[in-house]
C-alpha cells in the first residue's frame, strides 16, 4: 500500500435491524474512503454515524444486519473475515475511540496495566517492555507525570486525563485506522481542545488515519480535513471541512442554521425542517 492509497474504502455498506414491520434499514448504502487523514462524519442522532463505525469493526448489536459490496483495510477483504479473524484486527489495525473513559475502562485495574495489556495483546513483549511503552505512552498523550498515573485506577483520574488514557491505549497496538465516537463529548472546552491536539498531533505524526464522528458541525469544521454529512442512514453531501460553512445541501444548512451564536443573543434557534425527499434522492459521489 502505497502512502497514497486509502487505508479503508467502504462500498455499499448497509445495516438493519428486523421489526414486526419489517427490516429497518439505519445505514442504508454508503460509500467513503479514508486516507491518512482525518474524516469526519456529523449528523443528528440515529443518523447512523456510530452504526457505521461499528460496522466496519463488526461490532454490531444483537439481532442487527449488515451487508457491504466491498469492504478493505488497504488489502485486507474485512468483509470476508471470520470473527476469530477480526480478533487480530480490532485494536491492532483499528482502534475505537469511545465517549466517556468511565465505561471503557477496567474499574478494578490500575490505567497503566490497561495500556500495558492492549500492547501485549498484539505484540510479543515481555511484561517489562510492556510496561515501558506504556510510560512512554502517557508521556506522548501529555501526562505530566507517567509513573504516577501509571499506578492509578480510573476512578482517581479526572475526566480529560481518563480520555487522555484511553487515547493512549487505543494506540498504543500501532494502528492503521482510529475511530473516534464522539470523543469529547463528555469533557469541558478547555479540556476538550486539549485533547484534541493530542489526537491531531499524533495522528499527524504517525500516518494514521482517523474517522470521527460527532455532533458538532463547528468542531469537525476547524478540526477534520473531510466532512460527509449523513442523514437517515445516507451521505447527503461530502466536502472539505473548511468549506463546511459554505455547504449546499438543505440538510447541511439546516444543522447550521439551528447552530447557536453569541452575536445572536437571544435569537430563537432555527428548526430543521426536513424534506421527505431528502431519504432517497441520489447519493453524491466521492470527490
Amino acid at each position: 500500500m502505497t502512502s497514497n492509497s486509502p487505508i479503508l474504502t467502504v462500498e455499499d455498506l448497509r445495516v438493519g435491524f428486523p421489526t414486526p414491520r419489517g427490516t429497518v434499514e439505519a445505514v442504508r448504502g454508503i460509500s467513503f474512503a479514508i486516507g491518512r487523514n482525518k474524516v469526519g462524519i456529523v449528523g443528528e442522532s440515529g443518523s447512523g454515524k456510530s452504526m457505521t463505525g461499528r460496522a466496519i469493526l463488526k461490532l454490531l448489536p444483537g439481532g442487527a444486519t449488515s451487508s457491504v459490496k466491498s469492504m478493505k483495510l488497504g488489502d485486507t477483504d474485512l468483509a470476508g473475515l471470520s470473527e476469530s479473524e477480526m480478533l487480530g484486527v480490532r485494536g491492532k489495525r483499528i482502534s475505537m475511540i469511545l465517549q466517556d473513559p468511565k465505561y471503557s475502562l477496567n474499574p478494578v485495574m490500575r490505567v497503566g496495566h490497561q495500556i500495558a495489556e492492549a500492547f501485549r495483546v498484539h505484540h510479543r513483549a515481555s511484561k517489562a517492555e510492556a510496561e515501558e511503552r506504556a510510560l512512554e505512552m502517557l508521556a506522548a498523550v501529555r501526562i505530566r507525570d507517567p509513573r504516577r498515573v501509571f499506578s492509578l485506577y480510573p476512578h482517581e483520574v479526572s475526566g480529560g486525563m481518563g480520555q487522555r488514557i484511553m487515547i493512549a491505549m487505543m494506540l498504543i497496538p500501532e494502528p492503521e485506522l482510529i475511530i473516534a465516537d464522539e470523543p469529547t463529548s463528555a469533557l469541558d472546552v478547555t479540556v476538550r481542545l486539549q485533547v484534541l491536539a493530542i489526537l491531531d498531533e499524533l495522528v499527524t505524526t504517525r500516518g494514521i488515519g482517523l474517522m470521527f464522528i460527532s455532533h458538532d458541525l463547528n468542531l469537525v469544521s476547524t478540526f477534520c480535513d473531510e466532512v460527509l454529512i449523513m442523514y437517515a442512514g445516507r451521505i447527503v453531501e461530502r466536502c472539505p471541512a473548511a468549506e463546511l460553512h459554505q455547504a449546499k445541501h438543505p440538510y447541511t444548512r439546516g444543522l447550521l442554521a439551528s447552530l447557536p451564536r453569541l452575536e445572536d443573543g437571544h435569537k430563537r434557534l432555527r428548526v430543521l425542517e426536513r424534506d421527505p425527499s431528502w431519504r432517497d434522492e441520489p447519493i453524491p459521489a466521492e470527490a
